[in-house]
């Protein structure tokens, strides 16, 4: 049953990681309710079957021994329009989850009626959460704000660009060259989604800043690359790198 999308007052997200193996394996449960002047919310995330591996398996996939993560308080209320659009357009399926895991949702009403179902647009529901996570990691200072430079420098020209991602809030702080400039959150957001697509080799990132010619990007962990050189495509058939070179000139020039 699909309630009617002005009279939730409460969503639960559950999603399971399925056959995914440990130290990756986890579940979550993600609880927003619809207060007047915030989204009280509620996260709880846990790492599972790590007893089936040694401890030197999961320290080297970068993870730690006590993974798992909770939270309970407010994320601001500019979340309440996105995921309440995603609920209204969303169809719905009577299938159970199968081995593959995936997201079921849980729906209240201010009328107790309440219906849970698990969303046929798996990817969306998913994208969404990790989303919603992330903001809380950042209310919670968990992680910091994630903080984008891009650089590039051509014979007699150089464009400098920052882009800050603010999950918490929904927004892109864009500076370019030392200027403050409006930045979409929705088309900065497919931006970031090809930056973390190629293949980025360490082994020809730079420390400092470069001073050569070229396209370069520092994705937050102080290290420059150059696009077409450092920075590969890693699908023939999708040119992640273009992309993002296309995506920061139109950054630039909005």
């Amino acid at each position: 049953m699909h309630l009617k999308t002005e009279d939730l007052t409460r969503l639960e997200i559950e999603y399971d990681s399925g056959v995914i193996p440990p130290p990756y394996s986890h579940i979550f449960k993600l609880k927003i309710g619809f207060g007047k002047n915030f989204l009280e919310s509620q996260l709880d995330m846990v790492y599972t079957e790590r007893e089936e591996i040694l401890e030197e398996e999961i320290l080297n996939e970068g993870f730690t021994m006590d993974d798992d993560f909770h939270f309970q308080g407010e994320i601001h209320k500019i979340w309440e329009k996105s995921i309440k659009e995603l609920y209204a357009k969303t169809k719905w399926s009577n299938k159970k989850l199968d081995e593959e895991g995936g997201i079921k949702v849980l729906a209240k009403d201010l009328h107790g009626q309440f219906s849970r179902t698990v969303p046929i647009n798996q990817q969306e529901w998913q994208f969404f959460a990790q989303d919603y996570i992330q903001a809380i990691y950042e209310v919670s200072q968990k992680e910091a704000p994630l903080t984008i430079h891009y650089l590039i420098r051509e014979s007699n020209d150089e464009i400098e660009v920052s882009l800050t991602v603010k999950f918490s809030v929904r927004k892109m702080e864009l500076i370019v060259n030392g200027v403050e400039k409006e930045a979409d959150w929705e088309e900065t957001k497919t931006l970031l989604s090809h930056i973390f697509i190629p293949d980025y080799d360490y082994g020809l990132a730079k420390e400092k800043k470069p001073d050569q010619q070229g396209n370069f990007i520092d994705c937050g962990d102080g290290y420059w690359h150059e696009l077409g050189k450092g920075v590969i495509n890693i699908d023939d058939s999708f040119d992640a790198v273009s992309k993002i070179k296309k995506g920061f000139k139109k950054l630039i020039s909005s």
